[in-house]
């Protein structure tokens, strides 16, 4: 069964497209089976992936309004991972969806089906805690959160952690941070070490040891359609997004190894 992450923030600009498409395509090369769900009206993602959004006869909309099985809608991207597109009808379906019964759970009903197909499904989040949001932290085990190490992301942050208590307490009790991921970092800023050390000090280990840096040959590859790992793996944003997906990687193998079993203690005379 896949295990399903959100990559969310509702901060624009923190690297939340950016690090869902690169992780689906460093996951797909190790290899696992990966589905990347573009749940943003923006459809960055899929242009990311390769696929053109305004060519798309189905897409994740018709998916969540009931009007299609995501069976119908996923495509292949050319870097060996499943898409589930999206584009700006989603836009619509979010408003047709306001009234509708169950609408936070349209998402989750929809992937479990083919859960089963994947290894990984990672869900890319509008920025914006709006309901398509809400669908995928519904649907989530858990979340990946990119941030900038800048002052205002730390209050986006709390903001964000009190919608999963929210969710965790009426619609996903499972939800968890998967981890912190910080990106476009620069080490030369000394508020962002700041910042960074004080994530490290408030999510422990929750925080991604992976460090994505600003990096030009990153900002470049969505332009080619591609993601970095394909554009240029062996740049420092391709060698830290290789790295982020060995770190998901391990927490997964950590997860499966069953508990060690308790020794019994000796009696005392």
């Amino acid at each position: 069964m896949a295990r399903i992450i959100a990559v969310a923030n509702q901060k624009g600009g923190v690297g939340k497209t950016t690090t869902a498409v690169n992780l689906a395509a460093a996951l797909a090369r190790t290899p696992r089976k990966v589905l990347l769900v573009d749940l943003d009206p923006q459809g960055n993602a899929t242009m990311g992936s390769g696929v053109d959004k305004r060519e798309l006869e189905t897409s994740v909309c018709e998916v969540l309004l009931g009007e299609a099985v995501a069976t119908d809608a996923i495509v292949r991207a050319p870097e060996d991972f499943d898409l589930l597109p999206g584009n700006i009808d989603l836009t619509a379906a979010e408003i047709r969806l306001m009234g509708a019964d169950g609408r936070e759970q349209r998402l989750k009903q929809a992937l479990a089906p083919i859960a089963g197909n994947y290894d990984f499904i990672l869900i890319d989040c509008p920025p914006a805690l709006s309901l398509l949001t809400l669908n995928a932290l519904t649907a989530a085990d858990s979340i990946i959160v990119p941030m900038q190490c800048e002052y205002y992301a730390l209050e986006g942050i709390s903001a964000l952690l009190d919608t999963i208590d929210a969710l965790k307490d009426n619609l996903n009790p499972a939800l968890e941070i998967e981890g912190v991921l910080r990106t476009m970092f620069d080490v030369r800023n000394n508020l962002a070490n700041a910042v960074s050390a004080e994530l490290t000090h408030h999510f422990g280990d929750k925080v991604f040891r992976t460090i994505v840096p600003r990096n030009v040959r990153l900002a470049e590859a969505p332009s080619h359609g591609q993601s970095i790992v394909g554009y240029d793996k062996a740049s420092r944003g391709g060698i830290a997004y290789l790295g982020l997906a060995g770190e998901v990687l391990r927490r997964q193998r950590e997860r499966q190894q069953p508990a060690a079993p308790q020794q019994p203690q000796e009696a005392t005379a």
